[in-house]
């Protein structure tokens, strides 16, 4: 049977070339996927950018430690420690310390964001270099790195009009004195950066490393930092890791579908390809074939697919990956230094798990070809019989009833879960895979509910069509498949998003009730004179927030993160509709907390122990409790408990009879040295309403571009296949007087139906996931709706259409360019 599968190969090769392509697209991608992530394993560690060329770098503490009876666990600190004056003084005895000094730097009208202040002191240990220019000596005088001003320009910033009097260039910068290198720096003099940032956060020091470390032995917390450790100095040291991590996220999720659509197409193929091949089959068994004979000779067919596929894979994935780990670095997904290392095991996964696809997607064909009768070689029938085996209703239904009990679990333990992005992509491929199996059962029903209408216009077009599209199940359910996978995917990957981000911007929408929003440019905070200012408006009650942190050890042994707001408790109330389940905002004190359903301990009334921002230990009361939400309410506290927190976003609420025009224009004066921007509460709604990340918007268009791309192979193949297979069909039409033109409308309108088949049960799947999601946010107690998105999802529809009207209807205008009577095997 082995030569007779490779002969089969050869004469059938039309029927084979849609798995080959689909099997090797995946298999590429599995190989780039793992080359992606065996060279981030081996990823080198980024060298200090800072303080490249500095001695020592002693720091303050900015991890808290905490002792549980499961060891020690610790955590970044929101606010690091400053160093003691003690401290400072005691390291200046061994040594020059120069104090490194950080503030944000806004430029007004339009200037670039993300500027960071240092003072000139420490711009040699980059170590940054002059390019133009000279070294700031006034209070009013800057160097910078970057081309957005020149030498003698004069810059309006939030700390007051700087001239430019110089330009530097880091030594990690490539380029000229316009090189950005690492960050956007401003160079004041060392007076002006300790008016600026009086707080001493980290210093460097010329002296011998083991003596520094003796001189702070003891200090709670203080880190020397030498060679590579001198990175944790940096603004953002774990920002690669990060970058990686999130990257490998990105190529993960891709080649998990990739290898679920391949299993997809790959299976439709050859199970569309062996009901067309019930004859030939019926012919061998009627000389002899035994059916373990025929289960062989079609897996043997996969095996010559899957090996050359896979082998085609990694060759494809060798010169793709190098190609697209340029382009993730160039699109800043990736830190500038990644590259794609040279490693195998990578080509032998990817090799042996396309191969595995090939075989596992005919396991069912292989057995429906050795249940072929020797009747079936004389069997004419159209109309498709025992489409659904009682082997793939069990599956369909297990599937079905496992996607079920799951999502029950998940609702009744823990909703939160069904918000995440790896909960989003993954239950969608077992409902796909649910529906797709049972798809037989609500083929025919479904295609005559789609074309009743078309069915009773005048002519016979739309009952040929519905007739056609309910009698052969197989092709319509072939054909629906990847339409379904593609409709699916599309409506579950951004209907979760759309859904999720919907009801972020319903919560905002809920919980604020302030009449203005204040907020800086740039991200970054206003400084007290700022806030007070805005006090002093006539007519509007301000309550000025800021963000931080508080860490809780839960379960015995985990010591957790919440996000925490920093908010006076009188103005909170008037300004902000806490989503409160007990207690009162009005309750909140120096003494207590503001906690969500999430915490372990969430009774109104009960102490917890907890840790400040800055690592200082407290005991609060629980205050009021919020509900979970969408995972954002995190904890409120007072300005007290959150040491260092910066305000970063002011809400005001007018006073009975203040004019709002009036009060607008006293915040705008308020802030106008500071860069602040004024918005009215919708304003802000809109301008805040959540959308999805630039990684993740990135990730979802590649999963979607795999399934559109693997659906266009699958519905050429398979369409080209149909049509092949209705030769006769055809003649028959043409010999009862059917114009050409009437013969191809009919096949065009017959793939339209099946498509519209495929994207209303892959809508129905969408729409199933978002109820998933709508049923877990209710839980939360977050009132929104369900968010398809219908454009999306229509330009894919269209998408399938048009690949299957072209891939039907050009096969069948070749076709019919033969004589009917030749066409139909009828001899003049």
């Amino acid at each position: 049977m082995l030569s007779v599968a490779l002969r089969t190969l050869r004469t059938r090769w039309t029927t084979f070339t849609g798995a080959f392509v689909a099997l090797s697209l995946g298999v590429a991608l599995l190989t780039v996927t793992g080359l992606v992530l065996a060279s981030s394993l081996d990823a080198p560690r980024r060298g200090p950018e800072r303080f490249a060329a500095a001695p020592v770098v002693v720091k303050g503490a900015d991890t808290l430690r905490v002792r549980t009876p499961a060891g020690v666990r610790t955590q970044k600190l929101a606010r690091p420690r400053a160093l003691t004056a003690g401290t400072v003084a005691r390291l200046g005895r061994l040594g020059p310390v120069v104090v490194d000094r950080t503030f944000p730097v806004r430029v007004a009208d339009g200037g670039p964001g993300d500027l960071v202040g240092h003072p000139w002191s420490v711009a040699a240990f980059a170590p940054y270099r002059l390019t133009a220019g000279r070294a700031p000596t006034a209070p009013d005088e800057v160097a910078i790195s970057g081309d957005w001003a020149r030498v003698g320009e004069a810059v309006r910033t939030d700390r007051g009009v700087l001239r430019v009097v110089g330009t530097v260039r880091s030594a990690s910068s490539s380029g000229g004195a316009g090189s950005r290198g690492f960050e956007d720096a401003v160079f004041c003099t060392d007076a002006r950066a300790a008016q600026l940032s009086p707080s001493v956060v980290q210093l460097v020091v010329a002296a011998d490393p083991a003596v520094v470390r003796r001189a702070v032995r003891g200090v709670d917390g203080v880190q020397v930092l030498t060679g590579d450790a001198r990175r944790e100095a940096d603004a953002d040291p774990d920002r690669d890791a990060e970058a990686v991590t999130a990257m490998n996220a990105l190529f993960g999720t891709a080649g998990g579908v990739s290898a679920f659509v391949s299993v997809f197409v790959v299976a439709s193929t050859f199970a569309f390809a062996v009901a067309q091949r019930r004859r030939e089959f019926g012919l061998l068994r009627t000389v002899g074939a035994t059916p373990g004979q025929l289960r062989r000779m079609v897996v043997a067919e996969a095996l010559g697919v899957g090996v050359l596929a896979s082998a085609a894979g990694c060759l494809l994935g060798s010169y793709g990956a190098p190609l697209l780990a340029a382009r993730v670095v160039e699109a800043g997904l990736a830190p500038g230094w990644f590259t794609v290392g040279a490693h195998t095991w990578p080509y032998q996964l990817a090799f042996w798990t396309g191969l595995s696809v090939a075989l596992g997607g005919v396991v069912a064909a292989s057995r429906r070809a050795g249940r072929t009768g020797p009747a079936e070689a004389l069997r004419e029938a159209s109309v498709d019989s025992r489409t659904m085996t009682p082997g793939r209703l069990l599956a369909g239904a297990a599937l079905l009833l496992t996607a079920a009990v799951t999502l029950c679990l998940a609702l009744a333990g823990d909703p939160g879960d069904l918000l995440h992005r790896k909960s989003s992509t993954s239950r969608p491929m077992l409902l796909i895979t649910a529906v797709a199996l049972l798809a037989p059962l609500v083929v025919r029903p479904l295609t005559r509910l789609l074309a009743w209408l078309p069915a009773r216009l005048p002519g016979a077009v739309g009952m040929l069509v519905r007739e056609n599209a309910a009698a052969a199940v197989r092709r319509t359910a072939a054909v629906a498949a990847p339409v379904l996978v593609t409709v699916a995917l599309t409506g579950s990957l951004l209907g979760a998003t759309a859904t999720l981000n919907g009801a972020k911007a319903a919560e905002a929408r809920a919980r604020t009730t302030a009449d203005f929003v204040v907020t800086p440019r740039g991200g970054a905070a206003f400084d007290a004179a700022t806030v007070a200012r805005l006090r002093e408006v006539p007519g509007a009650t301000v309550s000025p927030t800021s963000a931080g942190a508080v860490y809780v050890l839960e379960d015995g042994g985990a010591l957790v993160r919440s996000e925490a707001r920093a908010a006076e408790p009188g103005p909170l109330a008037a300004t902000v509709r806490l989503p409160l389940s007990a207690g009162k905002a009005g309750d909140l004190d120096d003494g207590s907390i503001i906690v969500n359903e999430e915490w372990q301990r969430h009774t109104v009334g009960q102490r917890v122990r907890v840790w400040l921002g800055d690592g200082a230990e407290r005991t609060l009361r629980i205050a009021a409790v919020m509900t979970t939400g969408t995972g954002g309410n995190g904890v409120y506290v007072t300005p007290r408990n959150a040491p260092g927190a910066d305000v970063d976003r002011v809400d005001v609420a007018l006073a009975d009879g203040a004019d709002p025009d009036a009060v607008a224009a006293g915040l705008r004066a308020a802030v106008r040295d500071a860069g602040g921007q004024v918005r009215t509460e919708s304003q802000w709604l809109r301008a805040t309403r959540p959308h999805a990340d630039r990684t993740t918007r990135l990730g979802f268009l590649l999963v979607l571009g795999i399934a559109l791309l693997y659906t266009g192979v699958s519905l050429a193949t398979t369409m080209v296949m149909a049509t092949s297979d209705r030769v006769r069909d055809l003649a028959v039409l043409r010999l009862a007087g059917a114009t050409r033109r009437q013969v191809l409308r009919l096949v065009g309108a017959e793939a339209l139906t099946v498509v519209a088949v495929g994207a209303s049960l892959g809508l129905a799947v969408a729409w199933l996931n978002l109820a998933g999601m709508w049923g877990a946010l209710r839980l939360l107690s977050v009132r929104s709706a369900i968010e398809l998105p219908w454009a999306a999802v229509g330009g894919a529809v269209a998408a399938c259409a048009v690949l299957a009207v072209v891939s039907s209807v050009v096969p069948a205008a070749l076709v019919l360019r033969r004589r009917a009577v030749d066409l139909a095997g009828v001899r003049e």
